[in-house]
Order: C-alpha cells, then structure tokens, then sequence
C-alpha cells in the first residue's frame, strides 16, 4: 500500500494526538483516496482546512491521492495567500449556532448582541441542518460533528472556560468591533428594546421598583432587565475584550511592518 507524507501546521495540530503534533505523518492510502477522506481520518474536521498544498500546488478537498505526494495543510488565517482557500470567508456580523455544552458562551455572546441559536437539547443532525439553511456558524466541542458535509463554516472550540470560550470566539471572527451588549435576550436570543417603567411596575420586586428607573424588555419573551451588579461585570467585560482587541491590533501592525 502506498503512503503519503502530510504535515499540519499551526493550530491544526491542536486536533492532533500529543505524539502526532508537530512532524509529518506517513499514513496509507488507498488506490484513489480523496485528500478530504485522509485529513478528517488523521481527526482533523474540513471546516477547520483553508489551504491544502500537494507538492507544491493548491489543491481542493477532492483531489485524489496516488501515493507518494507531500501534503502541507493550513487553518485561516495561516495559510499563504496565492493560495486556493477552501474555508469560506466568515461574513461581518455572523450568525450563530451553538452545541448544547456550549450553554454559557450561547449566554455570552447573546448579551454581546450576538444572534446565537442554541437549545441545551438540540442533536447533531439538527445542528448541521440550521447551520446550512440558516447559514449560520456552527460553534462545537464535538469534533466529529464538523465532519458532516452540511456544516461548511465553523469552529472547534479548544477553551473548556466559558470566558476564555468567549475571548476565543471574538479573536476568530473578529467580532469585538461589532459588539452591541445588552440588545439582546440571554435567554431566547429575542431583542431587547426600552420599556417604560409603568408598563411594568406591577411585575416589580419592592426594592427594584424603588430604586431603578430603567428598563429592557425582551421582545420575544417579555424577560425585564436593567442595571445592576451583573451589568457592571458585564461592562467590565466588554471594556477588556475592546482594549484587548486593541492591543492585538497594535501588535499585528508591529509584526506587519517587522516583516
């Protein structure tokens, strides 16, 4: 049986087993093996693939192996760019479809005001048909969930933190430039609009109808919000990921001009 010698760069080794990271693999294929077939069987999903190099040229999942051929394979943003790139280019603002362990970075992200579909019952199945038909992002722990060939754009989420979950997310997609926190429901994912304190004092606790004048309501699910204690962490939040964001951005201007 043939072989091949394929190596994978960057944070592709991250879906590696320890003693597989960082060196060629020398698998077996088979007599007209698909370059997608032998990727995802070392356990690396082709929704984390941009650029597959074969020899020296840019290939597409459907390339087939004969045997004897040097593979390079590359995640975005990594991969050289006169390049074909096989990832699909995430859109500004994306939409969201989350596994069901990812119940707190679904939180998260709604109260960025990020439209994030998540159900903490929700299948496999269910998940690649919304994120095809609603051309949604999936976000996964499961990495044979990003196999199925309905899920084109996605992310195998590495942090098990929420808040580092979140954090990772932001630098993937770019997202802290468009965050809008607390314009959206936390707990169904509706919009959150201004609602006048009359409307809903009768729904109010003794101290909170006292002392807070401010109101949210969900437009889906009528949930109240307003500011307290939780809000402030949450603004303290948002204050780090956008000096953070700028920080990244200073030193991926310094990189750019050191080279």
């Amino acid at each position: 049986m043939a072989t091949v010698e394929i190596r994978f760069h960057d944070r592709l080794n991250d879906l590696l087993p320890p003693a597989r990271r960082g060196r060629p693999l020398t698998p077996d294929v088979t007599r007209r093996a698909a370059i997608k077939d032998l990727i995802e069987s070392l356990g690396v999903p082709h929704t984390e693939v941009d650029v597959i190099l074969v020899d020296g040229d840019s290939v597409g999942f459907g390339h087939i192996l004969s045997g004897g051929e040097r593979v390079e394979v590359y995640p975005w943003p990594r991969a050289p760019r006169a390049a074909r790139h096989l990832r699909p280019a995430p859109p500004t603002c994306p939409r969201f479809v989350l596994d069901a362990h990812l119940g707190r970075l679904a939180r998260y992200l709604r109260l960025l005001g990020f439209d994030c579909h998540y159900r903490p019952d929700i299948g496999d199945a269910e998940l690649a048909a919304i994120a095809e038909r609603e051309t949604r992002v999936a976000l996964t722990r499961d990495r044979p969930l990003l196999k199925r060939k309905r899920i084109r754009l996605a992310h195998w989420v590495r942090h098990t933190d929420p808040w580092r979950q979140v954090e990772e997310v932001c630098d993937e997609f770019d997202l802290v430039p468009a965050l809008a926190p607390f314009t959206r429901c936390a707990r169904c994912n509706g919009r959150l609009a201004s609602v006048d304190k009359a409307s809903v004092i009768h729904r109010l606790e003794p101290l909170t109808r006292r002392h807070v004048e401010t109101f949210l309501e969900c437009e889906a699910c009528g949930r109240l919000y307003w500011h307290g204690s939780h809000v402030s962490r949450m603004e303290a939040r948002v204050e780090h990921l956008r000096r953070r964001d700028l920080s990244e951005r200073a030193r991926e201007r310094e990189r750019k001009r050191e080279n």
